[in-house]
């Protein structure tokens, strides 16, 4: 390689740097901004010129936000939900597709058209709710956690991802005498962390922001999630206040605007805390449905 070559490749990887950076600064400062007017007084962020840090900091807004003691039981039905939704549905997910991973499996040809049946018709609010109804489910825990047991998606990929493992993997626990539940919690599961990391992720996150189940299928208060709450907080911050509210909300620095940047940065920050402990195994397994197939 010549001189006049290295010296074209380094001004280009300096120039790729440079635009990667100018991007990065460009995705991250707006979550950022929104953390910093968070922690700042809502009527001083009216006045602007907070760019980098609050120019008044302050609790207020997120004291104001958590006030209300129906937060408290949220959040626990919320965790509760996250945490056993997701068990529950990549478990169930993953035996699905294990199963159907098989060729030799009867009717698999007819398992795979209502899987695909499915993944592209829906049959619409009023039956869902029907349905739900005949199955003793609303108004109950079960609504969040037993629709969602099983993803015709990531069953799709799993599938794929199942049938590319070797096939001596299997051969060789059968013939040390294990069965099919055998294989698949000690031979399959721990060879797939990759596609249970990006599963457990993908149906975490849709579990913790989900709110409209809540809000069709639920009446007790005991049983409403913590995105169902935001958005009650959302809304009434949006709605029209009298002159005694506003000057309540002006008194403590309050208004409609940093409530819902503080709902923002609540409903954000648990999904922050737990992606880097499943970034290697996500970056690995985000490419299982473009590359193998």
């Amino acid at each position: 390689m010549t001189m006049s070559q290295r010296q074209k490749d380094r001004i280009l990887d300096s120039l790729i740097t440079i635009i990667l950076f100018i991007i990065f600064i460009a995705m991250l400062y707006p979550f950022y901004y929104v953390l910093i007017l968070s922690f700042n007084k809502g009527t001083d962020s009216l006045t602007g010129a907070i760019y980098f840090w609050p120019s008044s900091f302050t609790f207020e807004n997120y004291e104001r936000f958590l006030s209300d003691p129906h937060w408290y039981k949220a959040f626990f039905v919320t965790v509760m939900r996250t945490l056993s939704g997701t068990l529950l549905g990549v478990l169930f997910t993953s035996i699905v597709a294990y199963g159907l991973s098989h060729q030799n499996l009867l009717f698999r040809k007819t398992y795979f058209t209502i899987i695909i049946f499915a993944m592209y018709f829906s049959g619409g609010l009023i039956p869902y709710y029907v349905v739900l109804r005949s199955l003793g489910l609303l108004n109950s825990f079960g609504v969040y956690i037993i629709p969602s047991m099983l993803s015709t998606f990531f069953l799709l990929i799993a599938i794929t991802f199942f049938k590319d493992i070797p096939g001596e993997l299997k051969e060789s626990a059968h013939i040390d005498g294990a069965n099919e539940v055998v294989i698949f919690f000690k031979v399959i599961l721990p060879v797939s962390m990759p596609l249970i990391a990006t599963m457990a992720l993908f149906t975490g996150v849709g579990q913790w922001n989900s709110w409209l189940d809540s809000a069709y299928f639920v009446q007790s208060d005991n049983l409403r999630t913590l995105a169902y709450r935001m958005m009650e907080v959302i809304n009434k911050s949006n709605a029209p206040m009298d002159s005694i509210a506003i000057a309540n909300s002006s008194s403590v620095g309050v208004t409609s605007y940093s409530l819902q940047l503080a709902a923002m940065v609540i409903s954000v920050a648990p999904i922050v805390c737990v992606y880097p402990f499943l970034q290697k195994y996500f970056v690995s397994g985000v490419m299982l449905g473009s590359v193998k197939g």
